[in-house]
Parts: C-alpha cells; structure tokens; sequence
C-alpha cells in the first residue's frame, strides 16, 4: 500500500511508517512548552529523523481535550519557522497537523507534504481545495465533538462500527470533491472523544478500518487511557505505548503517530514481521 503526498510516494508495507510529533505549543498533554524555541524544536525534528522517523508532524494548537483553540496567526508563527528550516536543510516529509486552512497553506508553501487534520478536512470548508491544490497526503481522523469538548460523556452504540462507517462517508466524500485517493490516509481517532473501554475496541477491531484499503495511521502514544490501564503518569507511558503500538501493527495499522521514535521504530519492526511472517518466510528463513 502506498499514499501519495505531493511529490513523496510512501511505502506503508510491509513496515510501518512511523511518524514523529513535534509539538511546538505551550500546552500539549506530553511535551507542551518543550520545543517552543524554533532551534530545540529543529533539533528535535532532526533527532527524530536520525532515530528512524519517516515523517515529521509538526503542530502549532494542542489537540488535547479540554484545549482552547489558537489563533490563526499564532498557530503560524509557530509552525513556520521550523517547517521551513526543515524543508531547507533535510529531506523530511513534513506533516502540519492543523485544522485551519491558512495554516495548511503556508506550511505547503513552504515545503511540507501531509496535511493531518483531526476534523476530517470539515473544520475549514477551504482546506479541500489546499490539500487539491498542492495534491498534498490528508489524513482524515474520526473526532467527536471538539478537543474542548470531546471528552465529556462520549457514548457510541458500537464504537469501532461508527468510527469505520464515518471515515467511509469522509473518505467518499473527499474524493468526489476531487482528491485523488492514493493521497487519503485514515485515522480512528484514539482518544478524542472516546472512553479507555472505546479505545481498546477500536484497537482490537482495527480490521474493519483495514478493509476500506486506506493507509491507516494510529496515535495512541502516551495517552491517557494507557495511564488508566498501567496507573502510570504521562512520563512513564512508553511501555505502554510500544505495546499498544506492537498491538495496533499487529492488526494491520500502517502508520504509527509517536513521541519516542527509536524505540517505537524497533517495536513496530518486529510487530510488522509477526504480522508478515507468512507471507515472507523466505525473508526470515
């Protein structure tokens, strides 16, 4: 399976692709204030890369719940500085994670690849014409609610069914306003708007996202229902997170969103070759 992000063609088998997060915000749930300055925030992009990563993520507003929304000009200063160092002295896919549609924009301008937005591209009617416009990769994620508000009461009658049918409408819908489809990937939102209980059933179901044959890319790293399951805080969720990762690989995922490359980088190597043991004995042999 391969997705198409402007002039990058990304091969998501048989090994995952991983994605690195750079947040370069004052309040994400993990790393907020971390890589606000523009050279610790380049550095730790081109750390990232030199542990593995295929993809740098870059955001300027954080996704957590409870988040309060930034605005359009800050969100730019932010992520700018650091896409466009990235463009210029590597040869990283850049992926801007943000809703806004000037935001896609000038990271597009200069230089990134991959437009993530955690609205399904419905937050900004002009982001389907930004991500045609430069035949950017999209990724399109199942939220409910908003970051303010997603996390209070969430309630699904089946959770992983309603999750698979809304990516279907958004995918459909995406490419008959003229995107092309080898540039759509999917994502099942682990936790926005989901309960601990909703999220292990989206994991566990991830077959059924599979069968919609778009790359899938899963973010489960560091979160809160990984603190609910272990009792670990928010620092101490790598052990947690490599096997949800293992977990999610495993059943068919093919893009992993992480905070700590290099050791989520050899667990979805491993993850990925028990997933393919039967099809590349050869290989292993």
């Amino acid at each position: 399976m391969n997705w198409q992000c402007r002039n990058k063609l990304l091969e998501c088998t048989p090994h995952p692709l991983i994605m690195g997060i750079l947040n370069v915000t004052p309040d994400s749930f993990s790393d907020g204030g971390r890589f606000t300055d523009n050279t610790a925030a380049i550095s730790r992009a081109k750390q990232m890369l030199n542990e593995g990563a295929d993809i740098i993520d870059i955001g300027g507003e954080s996704t957590r719940p409870g988040a309060d929304a930034v605005d359009t000009k800050e969100e730019i200063k932010r992520i700018a500085p650091v896409v466009e160092a990235l463009a210029a002295e590597t040869d990283a896919v850049i992926s801007i994670d943000t809703t806004k549609s000037e935001v896609a924009h000038e990271a597009m301008r200069l230089g990134a690849h991959i437009i993530n937005d955690v609205s399904a591209l419905t937050n900004d009617a002009e982001m389907i014409n930004i991500a045609g416009e430069f035949n950017a990769g999209v990724v399109l994620m199942h939220m409910s609610g908003t970051p303010r508000t997603m996390q209070d009461a969430p309630h699904y009658d089946n959770v992983d069914d309603e999750v698979c049918s809304y990516l279907s409408e958004r995918t459909t819908a995406v490419i008959t306003a003229g995107l092309a489809p080898e540039t759509v990937a999917i994502d099942p939102g682990i936790g926005f708007g989901k309960t601990t209980k909703h999220n292990l059933l989206l994991l566990a179901n991830l077959e059924k996202l599979i069968k919609l044959e778009y790359p899938v890319l899963v973010g489960l790293s560091r979160k809160r229902f990984l603190g609910i399951v272990t009792g670990m805080a928010v620092q101490d969720r790598l052990n947690g997170s490599l096997a949800g990762l293992a977990c999610a690989v495993i059943n068919g995922a093919n893009i992993m969103r992480v905070h700590d490359v290099e050791a989520s980088s050899s667990a979805a190597k491993v993850a990925a070759a028990i997933r393919c043991s039967e099809t590349e004995t050869q290989r292993w042999s």
